[in-house]
């Protein structure tokens, strides 16, 4: 097949399962082709299957904000028309679903009919596309879409309680690469870490107020005052500022280490025992997923789609939004033993097992097919 992928090129989850997505589906053989307004960061390598089409425009004096939908619509028909693509598959609601919708009204002006997919991400539903100023348009969107697919059965129930949907949605859930992200062993990167005696937390995320980072931060001094840890935040964001006072003000700022943005999330996971996810809302979770194919256990919230990819007590632990006390007893429970620990972290990665892209990438596959069959 010859697919168009459209995504945001940025460290979002979005953007990386689509780039994932492209590269697995390259692999296989097809031809893919990413059409963006930057290269996406995950696109890291040469692939004769993969091409770049970057959508370029001028900001002129008119537009106080540049009109970057009518510029993705108009490449899209472009890439469509050049590249004779089979289907569009754009991730993300916002903007990229309406500007398919019209590519594709163009393109059958000219006689050429081209399907397209949208892929609901998370916050495109229960964030922004609630907002009123755009609902009107992600509902129209979704409806218009020749396919749309959710990365959880949380995400689903979502869309369908937040919109008026009488288009059919198919779940499919994320993936990860498991040739990437696996248990490495870094003895000497965890000794520059943390001492022998010492357990090493990890959270990653955008350090939006959504991910509730500065519960990480609370939890962890509660747990570092009974259990000799330390706790890496990886990421950037609005809320870091914030996290960094709070550390300030609970005196651990010893013990905590903000990394800011990092790439090689793996070799982090590699040094950690726990991954702390304590999200208001999450619709799947795809750094959880990431942290537990490196063997690596979550203790999350039970908000949205985790519950569908963690076992309370046997590969982490869930906790209701906000609760720090039992967050800390639950990370306690898991790290003050060798034994339990141990068998967390295996299960965490027969779970991720069941999250390999060679079992997902299929069904996307198949999914395509079907809408190229309507």
């Amino acid at each position: 097949m010859n697919i168009g992928i459209v995504c945001y090129p940025t460290y979002g989850g979005s953007g990386v399962v689509a780039t994932e997505l492209g590269k697995g589906l390259a692999l296989k053989g097809h031809s893919v082709h990413f059409i963006t307004y930057k290269q996406p960061f995950r696109l890291d390598s040469f692939h004769p299957n993969i091409s770049y089409h970057e959508v370029s425009f001028e900001n002129y004096a008119l537009f106080q904000y540049p009109p970057y939908e009518t510029a993705l619509a108009s490449r899209m028909v472009d890439v469509v028309q050049f590249e004779k693509l089979d289907i569009l598959h754009v991730h993300y609601a916002i903007p990229h679903a309406s500007a398919a919708y019209l590519a594709q009204q163009i393109l059958k002006e000219k006689g050429i009919s081209i399907p397209f997919i949208t892929t609901l991400h998370g916050t495109d539903i229960t964030l922004v596309g609630k907002d009123k100023s755009f609902l009107p348009v992600v509902e129209f969107s979704i409806n218009k879409s020749s396919g749309v697919t959710t990365v959880s059965h949380s995400l689903k129930k979502d869309t369908l309680d937040s919109f008026q949907i009488n288009n059919e949605i198919e779940v499919i859930h994320n993936f990860i690469n498991l040739n990437r992200f696996s248990k490495i062993e870094k003895p000497h990167f965890r000794k520059l870490v943390a001492q022998d005696d010492e357990r090493i937390l990890i959270h990653i995320s955008n350090f939006r107020k959504v991910k509730r980072t500065e519960d990480v931060i609370k939890m962890f001094d509660l747990l570092v005052k009974q259990l000799p840890s330390k706790l890496l935040m990886v990421g950037d964001g609005p809320e870091r500022q914030k996290c960094e006072e709070l550390c300030r003000e609970l005196k651990i700022c010893d013990s905590v280490k903000f990394l800011g943005k990092q790439e090689a999330v793996e070799e982090l996971f590699a040094i950690s025992d726990l991954m702390v996810l304590p999200s208001e809302s999450e619709s799947f979770g795809l750094a959880a997923l990431e942290a537990m194919a490196c063997h690596v256990p979550v203790l999350s919230s039970n908000a949205g789609g985790l519950p569908e990819l963690i076992v309370n007590g046997e590969n982490g632990f869930m906790c209701e939004v906000g609760d720090i006390e039992s967050m800390a007893e639950s990370a306690k429970k898991v790290l003050q033993s060798e034994a339990i620990l141990k068998e967390f972290k295996a299960k965490a990665y027969k779970t991720a097992q069941k999250f390999d892209i060679e079992i997902i990438l299929p069904q996307y596959e198949s999914y395509y097919k079907k809408i190229l069959a309507k």
